[in-house]
């Protein structure tokens, strides 16, 4: 359908907490068909639902070549010792700093037929189903940060063009 404009830090959609999909009608496959368009975009990783403004527990990835969607995700199992891995944000232009992240993830959700989805992996895919889940819940990465690094980000939102 189209490549949807990605809202950035200090849009109350990207802090809320996301409604989950009760019902699969034209308006959620016409979401997963923006996801999809806008996360495959050269450097784009991953793409969640509040990122283009709506409030849905969905969103896209595109990792390795694969890309697909999830709906109603839920991070059920992540595994290894968290470590600080570098981390940007569509939401936070130009940003890029360590978050902490567990080496391992798995997701599970639904197709648009409502068959089970499960999404599993290391890595870039491990960091993007972390990532994702958390924008679902309404946090940003910045909160995945030390303090210290956090004040740092904060300093660069504030300098930067886009805030």
């Amino acid at each position: 359908m189209a490549v949807r404009p990605i809202r950035v830090f200090g849009d109350p959609v990207l802090t809320s907490v996301s409604a989950p999909i009760d019902e699969i009608d034209d308006g959620v496959r016409a979401l997963v068909r923006d996801l999809l368009d806008t996360v495959e975009l050269p450097g784009r990783a991953g793409v969640a639902a509040p990122q283009i403004g709506v409030g849905l527990r969905a969103f896209s990835y595109n990792v390795d070549g694969e890309i697909g969607y999830v709906l109603n995700p839920v991070l059920v199992e992540v595994s290894g010792e968290p470590e600080a891995i570098g981390e940007g944000c569509l939401s936070v232009p130009g940003l890029w700093h360590d978050a902490v992240r567990h080496p391992w993830a798995k997701v599970v959700g639904n197709d648009l037929d409502g068959n089970e989805v499960v999404l599993e992996g290391e890595g870039l895919m491990a960091q993007a189903l972390q990532h994702e889940t958390d924008h679902l819940d309404g946090m940003l990465y910045l909160k995945r940060l030390t303090p210290e690094e956090r004040k740092i980000a904060m300093r660069e939102i504030r300098e930067s063009d886009w805030f």
